[in-house]
């Protein structure tokens, strides 16, 4: 049976009969105020900041902003079903948690917490190499609920080809590839406070209990822990790969094969005559690239080229159902969602996570619902309009 996501607003009235409210705001978008009151300027700027002067990040919302919601009336949606069918998976809605590295900064239960939550609503969790908890303990906490694992490519082939190993042995369904961070961009913020968690051992879990990372190191991780930092420092991203290298993950991976960090077309022809199964349409978050274009402004023209041939998701700037919504109507499968559930792991732990999933899908089902949509499956450029520039 599909979930009625939008219940949950009756769960909140319901317990406001009992003097209870939720402990975070309900409008997502405010999460991140809040946490910059509580976090340090270190942690907070890391997850908050952007490349250059945030224009990237801007302008991704912007774009989501500009596009208007055309509602239509006298539609039954009075039953609506958000199951959506994702690389093979069948999910209960087109979310899936994106992968953001290092989350021990943010709360000590880190990964594992943002992963529960995550199985606790059925939605797909996708786990950073980046990670500050290693790859099985995030499969253990989640038992057998969908997970999918994103991997930085590095340098070095054992290493890769190690951890294709074991996310397969751990569970992980799904390879999830970055392609836009083969460099580390300008990052003020981060740069401002000379703040980089990896020169602190911080989101090398995956690394330093991987054996042919060890294998390379004279002296175990414990002993010299600044030399196995300088290794990972050394092999963490690979700005020489192109395009025939995909060959060795399709290689070394039996599942579905995403690229993530996809904005031009022929980059998405490029995936699909490479034998990939999808893309993820992202600016990495605004982190990248200053004065990119806007992830929703590239997503048409990427599911326009591919959509037929490969399975298109999205990313970057989505705060609110409507943001989702949106996204579907310009071509997306489903959206993955980074930012808030990340602040809300940094408010509340993984209730948090949780309260931040379901407002999201709550008010996405809502949203749809009120514009005549019954499926996230409906929703297409024609139920948008663009305000004048």
């Amino acid at each position: 049976m599909p979930k009625h996501w939008a219940d949950f607003q009756y769960e909140i009235y319901l317990n406001g009969m009992t003097g209870a409210v939720p402990r975070l705001p309900t409008d997502l978008t405010r999460l991140e105020e809040l946490t910059e009151r509580r976090l340090g300027p270190g942690p907070f700027g890391y997850v908050a900041g952007s490349a250059g002067d945030g224009s990237t990040a801007r302008a991704n919302r912007a774009a989501l902003a500009r596009r208007r919601i055309v509602p239509r009336m006298l539609r039954d949606v009075h039953e609506r079903d958000l199951r959506v069918e994702v690389l093979g998976r069948s999910l209960p809605a087109p979310l899936a948690l994106a992968p953001v590295g290092v989350l021990s900064i943010m709360h000590p239960e880190a990964e594992p917490a943002a992963a529960r939550a995550a199985a606790a609503q059925s939605v797909p969790y996708i786990l950073s190499s980046a990670s500050s908890t290693p790859m099985e303990e995030v499969a253990e906490a989640m038992g057998d609920a969908e997970r999918w694992f994103q991997l930085y490519w590095p340098k070095d082939r054992e290493v890769a080809r190690s951890f294709l190993d074991r996310a397969r042995a751990a569970g992980y369904t799904a390879l999830f590839v970055t392609l836009d961070t083969p460099l580390l961009s300008w990052r003020p913020r981060d740069l401002d406070q000379a703040y980089l968690p990896f020169l602190h051992g911080v989101g090398t879990a995956n690394y330093f209990s991987d054996p042919a990372f060890r294998a390379g190191l004279a002296k175990p991780v414990h002993e010299d822990p600044n030399a196995a930092v300088m290794h990972f420092v050394g092999m963490f991203s690979d700005p020489a790969k192109s395009w025939p290298d995909l060959a060795f993950l399709r290689e070394n991976w039996d599942g579905p094969i995403v690229l993530k960090g996809v904005l031009h077309p022929d980059d998405a022809r490029l995936a699909a005559d490479a034998g990939m199964d999808g893309v993820v349409v992202s600016n990495h978050g605004g982190r990248q690239v200053a004065g990119s274009v806007a992830a929703a402004d590239a997503l048409p023209r990427v599911a326009e080229a591919v959509g037929d041939r490969l399975t298109v998701l999205f990313d970057s700037g989505v705060r609110t159902g409507d943001d989702v919504f949106k996204a579907l109507a310009l071509g997306a499968r489903a959206v993955l969602l980074g930012r808030p559930y990340v602040y809300g792991l940094g408010l509340d732990g993984r209730p948090g996570v949780e309260h931040v999933i379901r407002c999201l899908l709550a008010e996405l089902d809502l949203t749809l619902a009120l514009s005549g949509h019954a499926s996230p499956a409906t929703p297409g450029p024609a139920d948008l309009v663009e305000d004048p520039v």
